[in-house]
């Protein structure tokens, strides 16, 4: 069995046990598997949508927001979660809900909601966040910024 092999092998076995919740003993240790998110719902309290028709594509994007800058004012049009890889992170929605996250923090962000991420640390926030969606459809839809809102600034 060549080393790509194996690899790919131990990649699907760690999905699988992450899946079953099971801790694995072996030569080296004990390899830990830890639930970082697992819900029906997004962040704000409410059921996930239904995932799309068509064929399945996965998207994975690292993100960086600079210290002291905020996204756009976007909505996702599919189902997503995210892990703060570093920083600090605070997402907000347009009728002032906001949840505040740091370091190894994960998040089932919401679907089809307005919303923005600011950054109100010192260092670069980095975020993981993988997209389920359907190909060629689109994860990510700016949007155009309100400027009624006291906790947004017009970008």
């Amino acid at each position: 069995m060549n080393r790509i092999t194996r690899y790919v092998l131990f990649s699907l076995g760690l999905v699988i046990v992450g899946g079953l919740g099971i801790v694995w003993a072996h030569e080296d240790g004990v390899l830990k598997v830890t639930v970082l998110a697992k819900s029906i719902d997004a962040w704000d309290g409410k059921p996930l949508p239904a995932y799309p028709a068509g064929q399945p594509e996965i998207t994975i994007l690292r993100i960086i927001i600079p210290a002291g800058e905020k996204t756009p004012l976007h909505l996702h049009t599919v189902i997503n979660a995210g892990v703060l890889l570093r920083g600090e992170l605070v997402v907000h929605t347009e009728n002032g809900l906001s949840k505040r996250l740091k370091a190894g923090d994960s998040l089932i962000e919401l679907v089809n909601k307005p919303h923005w991420g600011a950054n109100d640390g010192e260092v670069d926030a980095e975020i993981i966040v993988f997209y389920a969606g359907v190909q060629g459809a689109k994860v990510t839809r700016e949007l155009e910024e309100h400027h009624d809102s006291a906790d947004h600034d017009a970008r």
